[in-house]
């Protein structure tokens, strides 16, 4: 596998490169930050991640939803 894009909510905000048999998050954009450079055994596992993220963020700062 190379690298490969991952969105969400149709945007792009970063991607995954091969790393010992996982996936590595880069995040490119600055709400996913604290999700770069984790492993992850798929893409699904990254989009579930940033999904849970961004919830977490969003109960947290509810005027950033």
């Amino acid at each position: 596998m190379q690298k490969q894009v991952i969105e969400y909510a149709g945007e792009p905000v970063g991607i995954v490169v091969p790393d010992d048999n996982r996936l590595k998050f880069i995040a490119v954009k600055f709400h996913v930050i604290d999700l770069d450079e984790q492993r992850f055994g798929s893409t699904d596992e990254v989009k579930l991640a940033i999904h849970d993220h961004l919830a977490r963020s969003n109960a947290a700062n509810p005027a950033l939803a």
